[in-house]
């Protein structure tokens, strides 16, 4: 008879962060000293322009004036905190529906107005806001997030590369091989999860087995962490943890929220999701848990929040004409594809230009 060794070899956790709950109560021991009341009052004027965009945007699109929009309701915390938390070298990879992040790190409105017309220029992003264009393909962008952060460590640049993606595309094959690479290779990558319970029409369950979608990065080798996304400063003090750490490796962040809207504007949920469970989640809104923090901290009212809302619909309506006044230049769907111009592509142009390709001028 055989004998057989039965031992452990490999056991591990994924800790669940929570400082601000829904009712609005912070748990001091764990608030980052840097965020203030000060600074969580400008944190939640940031959401609430975001949320202000959102409403813009989707009422654009169904007056026919913007192209299939996803709104971002719902997700402010998870997008302003990671935000706000990155350095001003950091870089960030988007899914399609991180215009909040966009927001925070100075992106003209008028800029994500453009793009949202269907317009290549909207999605040329400004070299300041440190990002990339929207991906809108499932889980593409993460092999080019891990191989900007290769790039950063192989330059020895001080420099974390975030990245964004949806519970739905941790199920596909980018996600998990981009992982690998960033474990094997230890590169400065922070990998948020925007779990928001529904990849269009398909559950949360229904997605993944696994109790958190966080462990799948302990298959990679990389420390996983679950927040409470509608906590800005629980997914602003993991983002700063996992940037601070990143010299040393990756983390993958996800973040419990919940898309309040339809997934898309061709989308319509009530066909596969209850209003019940719609109203459970409006209670756990993050704007409304900071919001009643600074009412009874007396640093918010109904007449900052009107001032507020009155100062950003100016803002968002200047954006809207100036977007609608954009006229698109052709060429651009050359120009801003590449850092430099490829033969191939110039002999593209020069063939376009030849032959007065350009219509409707």
């Amino acid at each position: 008879m055989g004998v057989f060794l039965l031992k452990q070899v490999f056991s591990d956790n994924v800790n669940y962060i929570q400082i601000l709950d829904e009712n609005g109560v912070i748990d001091e021991s764990l608030r980052p000293k840097e965020i203030d009341d000060k600074e969580l009052v400008e944190m939640y004027k940031k959401m609430f322009l975001a949320r202000q965009y959102d409403a813009k945007q989707l009422s654009l699109q169904r007056q026919g004036r913007a192209v299939t929009y996803a709104p971002l309701i719902g997700e402010e915390a998870t997008q302003i905190g990671s935000a706000m938390a990155m350095r001003p070298n950091d870089m960030f990879v988007p899914a399609f529906r991180q215009h909040g992040v966009y927001i925070t790190r100075g992106m003209p409105l008028e800029t994500l107005f453009i793009y949202w017309r269907g317009y290549e220029e909207g999605d040329a992003v400004p070299k300041d806001v440190r990002g990339y264009s929207n991906i809108v393909p499932v889980s593409t962008q993460m092999p080019h997030a891990v191989g900007i952060a290769y790039a950063q460590k192989y330059k020895k640049n001080d420099v974390a590369v975030i990245s964004y993606i949806g519970d739905g595309g941790t199920s596909e094959g980018d996600f998990y091989e981009a992982l690998n690479f960033a474990g094997v290779f230890k590169v400065p990558l922070v990998s948020i999860i925007e779990n928001n319970q529904w990849a269009i029409s398909v559950p949360r369950e229904k997605q993944s087995a696994a109790p958190t979608l966080a462990q799948k990065a302990i298959a990679a080798g990389i420390r996983g962490v679950q927040v409470d996304g509608n906590d800005v400063l629980a997914v602003y003090e993991a983002t700063r943890e996992a940037i601070e750490n990143a010299k040393n490796g990756p983390t993958v962040i996800e973040c419990i929220t919940y898309r309040l809207s339809i997934h898309t504007t061709a989308d319509d949920p009530t066909k596969y999701r209850t209003d019940s469970e719609v109203e459970a989640w409006k209670q756990r809104d993050p704007l409304l848990r900071v919001k009643k923090y600074l009412m009874a901290k007396q640093l918010w009212g109904e007449d900052l929040e009107q001032k507020a809302a009155s100062e950003n619909a100016k803002l968002l309506d200047e954006a809207v004409e100036k977007a609608e006044q954009f006229k698109p230049d052709p060429k651009t769907m050359f120009t801003n594809v590449y850092s430099y111009m490829p033969r191939v592509l110039q002999d593209e142009l020069d063939a376009a230009e030849d032959n007065n390709y350009w219509q409707g001028e």
